[in-house]
C-alpha cells in the first residue's frame, strides 16, 4: 500500500482550558480530497493552521510523505522547503494580497523567492492560464479585481510554489453561488491535472458533497465522525452530523428537525458524559 501523502496523528492543542484539538488523526492521499466540516469552535480551522506550520500542536504530528514536519520550521531554506510542501488558501484573499501589487507581481515575488534559478515568466503565463486569469485581470491590483478573480489570484500563488497539499480554509465561503461554483470547478480541474491533494475546511455540506471523496465531522476538537463523504452524508452515525444535515434547507425540508435533531444530540452527550 502507497504512503499517505499527509497523515496526522493524535494532535493535541489547547488554548487554556479550551481543549481546540483533543486526539485528531487523519490521512490523506495523492490526489484525493479530505473535508474537514463543524460548527464555529469546532477545532477544524486549528488543526488546519497546525497542518500548514500556523500553530503548534501540544502534542501529535503531521507527516508529509512519511517525512515528519518540524512545529517550527528554522532558517530560511528550511522554511521555503517547508512552505513548498503545505500551502493554504484563506476565506478573504483580499487580506493576504498585497494592495499595491498586481496579480503578475504576486506570481513573480512567490517565483523568485521559491525558485530564485528559474525564469518566472513561462511560469506566470502558466499559473495565470491554469487559474483562468486573462491579461488585464494579471496586471489589476487586487482592489481592482472582482472576490472570484482574487480567489484565483491567490489559488495561483499558492500552486506557484508547486505544494504536495493544499489546505482551503473556508475559501469559497466568501463568494456568491455562481463564483462559488467557478472555483469550486476550477479546483476540480486542477486535481484532475496535478497529483495535489485537498484539505478542505468548511462549515457548508454543499461544498464537501462535491469535492471531497473522505469527510471528517468534528465537534468540540475532537472527530465524531468519519469515512466517504457519500456515506456519511447519505447515512450519518452521530447526532452531531445528522443535526448539521438537518440545518440545511433542501426540497422536503423541515425546520422541526433541528429542534429534535438538537434534543437528540443532548440526550447523547448526557449519556456520553455519564458513561
Amino acid at each position: 500500500m502507497p504512503e499517505p501523502l499527509l497523515q496526522v496523528s493524535g494532535l493535541h492543542r489547547t488554548f487554556g482550558d479550551v481543549h481546540a484539538v483533543d486526539d485528531v488523526s487523519f490521512t490523506l492521499n495523492e490526489g484525493a480530497s479530505l473535508g474537514i466540516v463543524g460548527g464555529s469552535g469546532s477545532g477544524k480551522t486549528t488543526t488546519a493552521r497546525i497542518v500548514v506550520g500556523l500553530e503548534s500542536a501540544d502534542a501529535g504530528e503531521v507527516r508529509v510523505r512519511g517525512r515528519v514536519r518540524p512545529a517550527r520550521l528554522r532558517g530560511r531554506a528550511r522554511r521555503l522547503a517547508g512552505a513548498r510542501q503545505v500551502q493554504m488558501v484563506f476565506q478573504d484573499p483580499y487580506l493576504s494580497l498585497d494592495p499595491r501589487t498586481s496579480a503578475e507581481d504576486v506570481l513573480r515575488e512567490t517565483l523568485r523567492l521559491h525558485f530564485p534559478e528559474r525564469d518566472p515568466v513561462p511560469r506566470i503565463r502558466e499559473l495565470l492560464d491554469q487559474v483562468g486569469l486573462g491579461a488585464r485581470a494579471a496586471e489589476a491590483l487586487p482592489r481592482q479585481l472582482s472576490g472570484g478573480q482574487r480567489q484565483r489570484v491567490a489559488i495561483a500563488r499558492a500552486l506557484a510554489v508547486e505544494p504536495e497539499v493544499l489546505v482551503l480554509d473556508e475559501a469559497v465561503a466568501a463568494l456568491d453561488v455562481s463564483v462559488q461554483a467557478q472555483i469550486l470547478n476550477l479546483l476540480a480541474d486542477i486535481r484532475e491535472q496535478t497529483p495535489i491533494g485537498y484539505l478542505f475546511i468548511t462549515h457548508d455540506l454543499g461544498v464537501v458533497r462535491c469535492v471531497t471523496d473522505e469527510l471528517l465531522v468534528m465537534r468540540h476538537g475532537r472527530v465524531v465522525e468519519a469515512g466517504p463523504t457519500s456515506d456519511v452524508l447519505a447515512a450519518p452515525q452521530h447526532p452531531y452530523t445528522r443535526l448539521l444535515l438537518d440545518s440545511v434547507p433542501h426540497p422536503g425540508w423541515d425546520p422541526g428537525r433541528i429542534a429534535e435533531a438538537r434534543q437528540e444530540l443532548a440526550v447523547s452527550e448526557r449519556s456520553g458524559a455519564t458513561s
